[in-house]
């Protein structure tokens, strides 16, 4: 059962006490003016309350729970007509003993106890009451209840978007890593080189962007720069063109969202002729929405997988965190060129 399905009472003892507290006083001075007999209130606002109050959290506690929300209404009916009934012999007998032999003073004539009228009077009041109360208890918890899942789903966004950010991270190096195993393997006096760039992008991975949502579009840029430079010492002959054709100063984006984008160039472009071109175009539209294309070539008798890896599968589930369906990731092949065009709203620093 949930939270709301038990109705624990979760609501602090103090509001409590400031509800019946404040619906007493409301009462007791109310029918103190009406009936300008103050003292008369007080002690039948007295007897009433002491059953209302124990009415009320028996109905929440214990008649709701165990047959409303069993969708046992017939049961739970007849219960509170017991329970009615009960209060009403309760409530006879205090005011008959302690009050005055009059029972219903308020009305027009003298009743007497199990008059017809009489009972409908007192069952009705306790109704409303406890239609009152159990309202304003099950809208606050209704709320409380609300809170805490959008809390929880909030919880549970983070916790995913931090899982597939953990995936692509060790992805990524693991490439890398594997491209500094073969260099090693030739003694090629480009590995310290590597070991350097592969350093500092390490570096802006564990340090820059750790618990970060957004960051500057330019630190990413730059980092993709560090990623293509180290692919340029493994690979001869890759020509990259990067075209930034906006102002991106203070556009901010999700971290390591296009890097699996540019791995997937160099890993299903032309490698095995050793003649990879490779273009990034990122560009701003009317204000509102950043491109990013990155093309690469390929030749006719590859086998281009144009699904691409766990990169680019991880970062359309991001994006669908992030986003919703308030972006758009599309890859197509034109005149021999692989292209993977992203478009996400922009975000400012600001």
């Amino acid at each position: 059962m949930t939270e709301i399905q038990k109705l624990k009472f979760d609501i602090k003892l103090k509001n409590h006490i400031w509800f019946w507290g404040s619906y007493f006083t409301l009462n007791f001075l109310r029918w103190g003016a009406y009936f300008n007999d103050y003292p008369y209130s007080f002690k039948s606002n007295l007897i009433e309350f002491s059953l209302h109050i124990p009415l009320v959290y028996f109905n929440l506690f214990v008649l709701v729970p165990r047959y409303v929300l069993k969708q046992k209404y017939i049961t739970y009916t007849i219960s509170l007509i017991i329970s009615l009934f009960c209060i009403y012999l309760i409530k006879t007998a205090l005011t008959y003993y302690i009050i005055s032999e009059n029972i219903w003073p308020e009305a027009n004539r003298e009743y007497h106890p199990f008059e017809i009228n009489h009972i409908v009077a007192v069952c009705i009041g306790e109704l409303y009451v406890l239609a009152m109360a159990s309202s304003v208890y099950l809208t606050l918890t209704w709320l409380r209840e609300r809170e805490r899942n959008r809390s929880l789903r909030e919880n549970q966004f983070k916790i995913k978007l931090k899982y597939l950010e953990n995936q692509i991270q060790p992805h990524f190096f693991f490439n890398t890593l594997n491209n500094l195993y073969a260099l090693s393997l030739e003694s090629s006096d480009k590995v310290p080189d590597v070991i350097i760039k592969l350093s500092n992008l390490m570096e802006y991975v564990l340090y820059d962007v750790k618990g970060t949502k957004f960051v500057p579009l330019i630190k990413e840029i730059d980092y993709i720069q560090n990623y293509i430079e180290i692919e340029k010492l493994r690979f001869e002959n890759v020509e990259v063109t990067v075209n930034l054709e906006s102002n991106i100063e203070d556009i901010v984006v999700p971290p390591l969202i296009f890097i699996s984008l540019v791995e997937n160039a160099f890993k299903h472009g032309s490698i095995n002729n050793n003649n990879l071109k490779i273009k990034i175009n990122c560009k701003i539209i009317d204000n509102k929405i950043l491109d990013f294309e990155i093309l690469n070539n390929f030749v006719n008798s590859q086998n281009l997988n144009t699904k691409g890896g766990i990169g680019l599968v991880n970062t359309k589930k991001r994006l669908k965190l992030i986003y919703k369906n308030d972006f758009s990731l599309k890859n197509s092949t034109k005149l021999n060129y692989y292209i993977i065009r992203l478009q996400i709203p922009i975000n400012n620093e600001d």
